[in-house]
């Protein structure tokens, strides 16, 4: 595991987790706009710099879902696609979920898991699913 990275400039910095070719962001309590942003662009800068496949993010420490994170989120998703990496959302409460659908949001590509555990077997699933013969015989 790689240690966290701490966003530039900003005291209260969401870390971004490296777990082997995933990247986990665990967001707790308020994203404030500036720090929503920045962790847009960190995001989008660690998986072009690496061979990050996968990234995780897990919002079950966030009460309060608004349009600008909603988007935020929609634009991770879109930004690490472009370099083949997959997002996965998980932690997602019902209030979190209802104000998303109330908000018309769409999150094209983010596959939703229950919690980071269960998040990461969509992305096994496309590693053993790259692998010749899809992984069989591999364990």
């Amino acid at each position: 595991m790689t240690a966290p990275t701490p966003l530039a400039g900003s005291p209260a910095a969401v870390p971004v987790l490296a777990l082997g070719d995933t990247l986990l962001v665990s967001l707790q309590g308020e994203l404030h706009d500036g720090m929503a942003e920045q962790l847009q662009q960190d995001i989008a800068h660690r998986v072009a710099r690496s061979a990050a496949t996968g990234v995780v993010v897990d919002v079950s420490g966030v009460d309060v879902v608004d349009s600008f994170l909603g988007r935020v989120i929609a634009e991770i998703a879109a930004h690490t696609r472009l370099p083949a990496a997959r997002t996965v959302l998980c932690g997602m409460g019902p209030a979190v979920a209802m104000t998303l659908v109330e908000l018309g949001l769409a999150l094209p590509g983010v596959v939703t898991a229950l919690d980071v555990e269960r998040a990461f077997e969509p992305l096994r699933q496309d590693a053993r699913a790259a692998v010749p013969g899809g992984g069989a015989g591999c364990t």
